[in-house]
């Protein structure tokens, strides 16, 4: 068998890549699918939308590369963590639909837990925060929403999954009911150090067990898709929820290791091996993966807004027609001319958790024109970025002493050297951009012997490039110091 598939299902689109055993790209294909804005703050997606598009790039990637399912060796699939689908068991139909991790519409039973005072306990079993962010709270939505569900979640005919566990359970027609550790870790309801669901805080949110699916290692064969949908049964070799495959993809094996995937959101991560650091800082400690029963574990900070902000450039702005366009609009001016942008469209993530923040641009004046603003935008990201890894070294003590780079952002050459300058630090982008699809592969390649072991693919990103910083330590200081006073402005807004 020559290749194997990682599906990489996104916030917006979902893809199929084909790699081959050099870790080289053969074929893909991609689809996107409708977002859905019910209300202000709320995100969600159509469960059954999601699987269409999912299906269709993996034929398509098949059908690119004129390759048939004998030739695929094994599936991993990587996907948006967090997003909650509730399916009926029988019919093998959605009952609501998915909640997408960006939405807020569950802030208010996150602080109905905040306010009986869980907060320390659910940060000590689960490494997390209380933020809509996370499943849990979705979860106890849809139960809520949809008449009769608490009864029949309690019968035990509805079934929660993450998108992976969803598209586990559409592959081997119904009859996985499966994820694992990074994705379970993302739930607010999996104890990370006992390695099980959690019976307080399944209580607490009255969320039976009986829906949650089994949870297994990131690398093994967790199911097989059924010959219906790509013309002949193929292993499903292992998942990872995207950031942790991405920190798989891109060889983070080592403590000390961190990446940056700039995609809708942003999100870093640190590999900390077996110990589970408790931030003091904001960020959280998730599980990275799980292999041969044994699991290693990250710190994570969670930025909401970094790719998104361009859309809204381009889609709500309409300041560009292409997101390719800013690199050079942004190169045109010497700065921002003072502006900054907060993109807290949904709130602020790590390290502020602020549900009630929203966009701010401050610096205006009668001199600002559309490249400003596109910089300012641009720049927002970096310093977002900046600010996680801040806390990394407080909570680690240490800084990563290259900052490893992936994402559609990632390919904004202006962008990733403002990083560097804001950061103080390299950064490093790889020949193939497509790491968290490639980490997806590479554990379920292992999991069937496509690979042999980790240092077989330590040389599949390539060299690439990086990017070194080049202005002095008072002007990067000077400048994040005006991102923080922008912050503060931005923070609290809805409550006023």
């Amino acid at each position: 068998m020559r290749y194997v598939m990682a599906l990489d299902q996104g916030t917006t689109s979902s893809r199929a890549i084909l790699f081959d055993r050099d870790g080289a790209v053969v074929a893909s294909d991609q689809h996107e699918f409708p977002q859905h804005y019910p209300k202000p703050g709320w995100v969600e997606h159509d469960p059954e939308e999601i699987w269409e598009s999912q299906l269709r790039a993996a034929r398509g990637a098949l059908a690119r590369a004129n390759a048939g399912a004998g030739d695929v060796a094994a599936i991993g699939i990587t996907n948006q963590r967090e997003t909650t689908v509730v399916w009926d068991r029988a019919t093998g139909r959605a009952i609501h639909p998915a909640i997408v991790w960006q939405s807020r519409q569950t802030a208010p039973i996150c602080e109905e837990l905040r306010a009986r005072g869980l907060e320390e306990e659910v940060r000590a079993r689960t490494g997390l925060v209380i933020d809509a962010y996370f499943s849990a709270s979705k979860i106890r939505f849809i139960l809520d929403a949809v008449e009769g569900a608490q009864a029949r979640a309690e019968r035990g005919e509805l079934a929660f999954g993450t998108i992976d566990a969803w598209l586990l359970h559409k592959l081997s027609r119904g009859r996985v009911h499966a994820t694992e550790y990074s994705n379970a870790s993302r739930t607010l309801l999996y104890n990370i150090r006992e390695r099980d669901w959690d019976d307080r805080l399944l209580a607490e949110l009255r969320i039976p067990r009986e829906m949650l699916p089994a949870v297994r290692d990131s690398s093994s064969v967790l199911g097989t898709a059924d010959a219906e949908w790509l013309g002949a049964e193929i292993p499903i070799g292992g998942a990872a929820g995207d950031q942790q495959a991405a920190l798989f993809g891109q060889g983070c094996f080592e403590p000390g290791r961190a990446k940056n995937t700039y995609g809708t959101g942003c999100f870093l991560l640190m590999n900390t091996g077996s110990e589970a650091p408790t931030s003091k800082t904001g960020l959280v400690t998730t599980i990275a993966w799980g292999l041969d029963g044994r699991v290693e574990y990250a710190l994570e900070g969670s930025i909401f807004v970094a790719g998104a902000a361009v859309q809204w450039l381009r889609d709500g702005l309409g300041l560009v027609r292409d997101a390719s366009e800013t690199e050079a609009a942004a190169r045109s001016v010497p700065d921002t001319g003072g502006v900054y942008v907060v993109p807290a469209f949904v709130g602020l993530g790590a390290p502020y958790w602020d549900e009630r923040a929203r966009g701010t641009i401050v610096g205006l004046t009668r001199g600002t024109t559309r490249e400003h603003l596109i910089r300012a935008t641009l720049e927002s990201i970096a310093y977002q970025t900046r600010d996680v890894v801040e806390c990394i070294a407080a909570d680690a003590g240490l800084r990563p002493a290259v900052l490893r780079v992936d994402g559609g952002a990632c390919r904004n050459d202006f962008l990733m050297q403002f990083q560097a300058d804001v950061l103080g630090t390299p950064v490093r982008r790889p020949a193939v951009l497509e790491v968290t699809a490639l980490g997806a592969a590479a554990l379920a390649g292992l999991a069937v012997g496509f690979w042999r072991d980790r240092a077989e693919l330590e040389a599949a990103t390539g060299e690439g490039t990086e990017f070194a910083p080049s202005i002095s330590e008072a002007r990067r200081e000077a400048l994040y110091a005006g991102f923080k006073r922008a912050v503060e402005r931005s923070r609290d807004w809805e409550s006023g």
